[in-house]
């Protein structure tokens, strides 16, 4: 019966020794998670970009085809942040393309901002 006694507790002593060994394991591969988390919030913040760039030039090419103010429809419709960059000229034959470039910026330091540039193309307005 002693014996029985003996080995319960020098379990229950091996249990104590192994609540640190995990606090560890979570300590060293906590900068990994960090990483990881922060590269999929920069791949969101791209794909937020390219669909701004995407909405700032369909925006501006429709304003310019119908002979308004494409540059001005092109910034208004993209968030400030992203700092665009829209290039919308009346177009001379049966369609208008503008273009609008954003600028994504990293938030991991190592890596520097991504420039997105989307086009679009729109048929001028045959009312003339």
């Amino acid at each position: 019966m002693r014996m029985r006694v003996r080995s319960l507790r020098d379990r229950s002593r091996d249990r104590l020794d192994d609540r640190g060994t995990s606090i560890l394991e979570f300590a060293g591969f906590l900068p990994i998670l960090l990483v990881i988390g922060l590269a999929c919030i920069q791949l969101g913040l791209i794909g937020y970009g390219i669909n701004q760039a995407g909405t700032g030039a369909r925006a501006a090419a429709r304003t310019a085809s119908l002979g308004g103010d494409g540059v001005g429809a092109g910034v208004a419709s993209v968030s400030d942040w992203l700092d665009p960059q829209v290039d919308a000229p009346q177009g001379a034959g049966d369609t208008t393309t503008a273009t609008v470039t954003v600028t994504v910026p990293a938030i991991i330091p190592i890596f520097d901002s991504w420039p997105v540039t989307r086009r679009a193309t729109m048929p001028n307005n045959d009312d003339g």
